[in-house]
């Protein structure tokens, strides 16, 4: 059975940073497309970030070149660095893996 388990998340001044990290168990995550979902409330679950297999990386325009997604082969562990996040970030944050497998997510509030 496939479980991820996020964390990290939490309250963050605007302009702060935070690191989530995803663990997993019962997959490999370097033989999959990893990537971090978000979604804040009434809003609808968004894409943030990917990693492919080959370390090549996607991001939503929103947090380009203010999050940055990478792995952990070793730990078979995902991360996504947060820096300079502002108040619209505010969402619970996701990992996914295959499209349809999920954790329960981390909630991260920017606030003032």
């Amino acid at each position: 059975q496939v479980q991820l388990v996020e964390s990290g998340g939490g309250l963050v001044q605007p302009g702060g940073s935070l690191r989530l990290s995803c663990a997993g168990s019962g997959i490999i995550f370097s033989k999959n497309v990893m990537s971090w979902y978000h979604q804040a409330p009434g809003k609808q679950r968004e894409l943030v970030a990917v990693i492919f297999t080959d370390g090549a990386t996607y991001y939503a325009d929103s947090v380009k070149g203010r999050f940055t997604i990478s792995r952990d082969n070793a730990k078979n562990a995902v991360y996504l660095q947060m820096n300079n996040l502002k108040p619209e970030d505010t969402a619970v944050y996701y990992c996914n893996v295959k499209g349809t497998i999920w954790g329960q997510g981390t909630q991260v509030a920017v606030s003032s």
